[in-house]
């Protein structure tokens, strides 16, 4: 079970949280507003669901976890229909590098987080410091079609990665909300990352990569001392 993140570092959180909702809402604004997953993008919608606008806004989400944390906050969600009109994305990664490459999918949301991330007019991501990194160690999740696994471990292999089956309890596979099995992927070298996501995306049975190569608008970084920066694009 994961640990806690420490006090000051949840107080960084909940202040990025409130600074990132408050300069990127406009008051008098109707937004389509993309929602990724995990427990920074949960501040987020703690946030928002105390804007005095919430009901003109209109929310896609990417998981369960999120989907009931925005039903609880009384926010609007609207189906794939949106998509195209979505205004802004908040979202978290797992790891972000020297040149604000990111690695997603810890959650298993990669596939529906990057078809938002790819539409959205303007893309916000917030994680802890200690996911900004010079250069990726994390896994690479790379989600597949049950039918291809075989031949994706080996031309994964052939790639230079060491593939291995995401699993549950009592070692059951994880199966992604798409129906599909996760192959987290450590590879030795990130030298070209777009090029690394372009070859793995075009394996055949791959449905996609945890590389996100898009630089995304803004990047909240929280610290464990309780304060939290950004960089802007």
């Amino acid at each position: 079970m994961p640990s806690l993140p420490s006090p000051l570092l949840q107080e960084a959180i909940k202040n990025l949280a409130i600074h990132a909702v408050n300069q990127q809402f406009p008051a008098d604004n109707n937004q389509v507003i993309g929602l990724g997953s995990g427990s920074t993008v949960a501040a987020i919608v703690r946030e928002i669901a105390k804007l005095p606008n919430k009901r003109r806004l209109e929310f896609v989400v990417t998981s369960l976890q999120i989907k009931k944390e925005a039903e609880n906050s009384g926010l609007k969600i609207v189906d794939e229909n949106h998509i195209p009109y979505i205004d802004i994305v908040f979202d978290g990664a797992d790891q972000i590098d020297s040149k604000f490459n990111m690695i997603k999918g810890g959650g298993g949301a990669l596939l529906k987080e990057k078809i938002i991330t790819s539409a959205a007019k303007r893309v916000v991501i917030v994680a802890d410091s200690n996911k900004f990194v010079d250069v990726f160690t994390h896994p690479v999740p790379i989600e597949v079609h049950p039918f291809a696994r075989s031949i994706v471990w080996i031309k994964l292999e052939e790639a230079g990665g060491t593939p291995k089956l995401r699993t549950i309890e009592k070692g059951y596979p994880f199966i992604t909300e798409n129906g599909n099995i996760i192959l987290d992927t450590v590879f030795t070298s990130f030298v070209e990352v777009q090029k690394k996501e372009t070859d793995l995306k075009n394996i055949p049975g791959v449905l996609e990569v945890g590389l996100f190569t898009r630089c995304a608008d803004v990047y909240y970084k929280a610290k464990t001392d309780g304060s939290f920066e950004t960089f802007q694009f």
